[in-house]
């Protein structure tokens, strides 16, 4: 299969830039607007192709066209012809400038984003909500940090003095600041710190400029199917979730209220898809944007990265309130409110009475799968060995193999985790620095190549 990078549909923005610089120049008719004979109405809506963990306020909805659909029913039902005008963005600084210069209705983006979008939106006098969320995982593993293959840096430790590719702003930038910080260095201080767009990082990172790089889906699971980076450091290591959400203007909410219900009814609808239907779903995001499935699946799929759930769970806006000093710090935003930030109004009335049992749930299926070519479905195991069998018996026709790492349960590519064996067990790390853990405190204990573990396992 041919890997095509991933490529910017609107020209990037520096992060830090976009998140400093107000967008007071923007002007123009609002994102919502409504032609002269006020029956026909378009909505704005800001996403992000790439980021793949908002897909279901994005890629996926727009392909599978469920808003439109809600939007039709929503004509009849006030008599307004509704259009869409998907705009599609590299990051989520620039939907935010666009927000709040009126132009988009609706937007998608990480959690360090959106505490800007809500501090950009309060400052300017052009509050936004956050009303839903798309993926998110529990334990901060949307985030990774990865190095050139066969690089010599094994631990944190050993970043004292290099060139740390990152998008100040970006919620990898916040997995990449505290991960110092719980290692002792000083973010600032400690590393040569490369504020770079992920494709830019990408770049440095092969030509050697940059001795890491710490980004969000999808580039680390890209950059290391297509053998250009090899895991570093697992942001799951934190256990401190992280999330992608959907965050809507407030004077767009308020004039048109049935609107915001109908995307989230779509959004809801799409979450659906993304659950019965992992592959197909992986392969359409795969189409639209260039991505190859077996990246998209990684993050997205039964067993993803991901756990798609709309829902504002208690524990994800607590995790969102923590991350408020890590981008006062960089001084990229002042106080934030969190509480007023978060509008849960619309989506408890879609859900009705099951909002509460929705909110408490974050069940997930395993993260151990096997995907064969020419299969519209994938085999799932109860653990590594079992899954390292049925890869020994049909290794010429696997697509994609996935396992969870043995302490953190952040999925990866098999055949590019580190493998150790200890005692009659066979378990998958993402990163060295957390299998070199493992084998120090379990005696005995030692690295694996796949190939080994393949033969062992059988």
């Amino acid at each position: 299969m041919r890997h095509t990078p991933l490529k910017h549909t609107k020209r990037a923005i520096p992060l830090a830039a976009a998140a400093l610089l107000l967008p007071l120049a923007l002007t123009g008719c609002g994102g919502a607007a409504e032609a002269g004979d006020g029956k026909h109405v378009t909505v704005t809506v800001g996403y992000q192709s790439k980021t793949i963990n908002t897909v279901t306020a994005g890629t996926l909805l727009r392909s599978l066209g469920y808003f439109e659909r809600e939007l039709r029913a929503q004509g009849r039902r006030d008599g307004k012809a509704y259009k869409v005008d998907w705009q599609d963005y590299a990051t989520g600084a620039p939907i935010t400038a666009q927000m709040v210069a009126g132009k988009v209705d609706i937007g998608s983006m990480g959690d360090f984003p959106l505490l800007i979008n809500a501090a950009r939106g309060r400052q300017l006098h052009a509050p936004t909500r956050l009303v839903s969320v798309t993926g998110y995982n529990l334990r901060g593993a949307l985030n990774t940090i990865v190095t050139k293959p066969g690089s010599a840096l094994r631990s944190l430790s050993d970043l004292r003095g290099k060139h740390v590719s990152s998008s100040v702003g970006s919620a990898s930038d916040g997995t990449l600041v505290r991960a110092l910080q719980r290692a002792g260095i000083d973010p600032e201080q400690g590393v040569h710190k490369l504020n770079q767009q992920p494709a830019v990082g990408a770049s440095a990172l092969a030509s050697g400029s940059a001795d890491a790089l710490s980004q969000f889906v999808a580039w680390p699971g890209l950059l290391t199917l297509q053998g250009k980076a090899q895991a570093f450091y697992d942001g799951g290591a934190l256990d401190l979730p992280t999330f992608h959400g959907v965050t809507v203007r407030d004077a767009f909410a308020d004039q048109r209220p049935g609107v915001v219900k109908a995307f989230l009814a779509a959004q809801r609808d799409a979450t659906r898809y993304v659950q019965r239907h992992p592959v197909d779903a992986a392969e359409r995001v795969a189409k639209a944007t260039g991505l190859p499935a077996e990246v998209v699946y990684l993050y997205n799929g039964a067993g993803g990265v991901a756990t798609f759930d709309p829902t504002l769970k208690p524990r994800l806006i607590a995790a969102l309130k923590k991350d408020v000093p890590v981008l006062r710090a960089a001084r990229l935003t002042g106080p934030v409110d969190v509480d007023s930030f978060v509008n849960d109004r619309y989506l408890k009335e879609s859900y009705g009475s099951g909002y509460a049992t929705a909110v408490r749930s974050t069940a997930h299926p395993s993260a151990d799968e096997v995907w064969l070519r020419g299969e519209d479905r994938t085999h799932s195991f109860a653990d590594p060995a079992a899954l390292l069998r049925f890869v020994a018996a049909h290794r010429a026709s696997v697509r994609a193999a996935y396992v969870a790492d043995a302490t953190t349960g952040s999925r990866w590519f098999a055949d590019k985790a580190v493998w150790v064996r200890d005692g009659g067990r066979l378990l998958p790390f993402l990163a060295r620095a957390t299998a070199d853990d493992w084998t120090h405190q379990h005696p005995g204990a030692h690295t694996v190549g796949y190939s080994t573990a393949l033969k062992q396992a059988r």
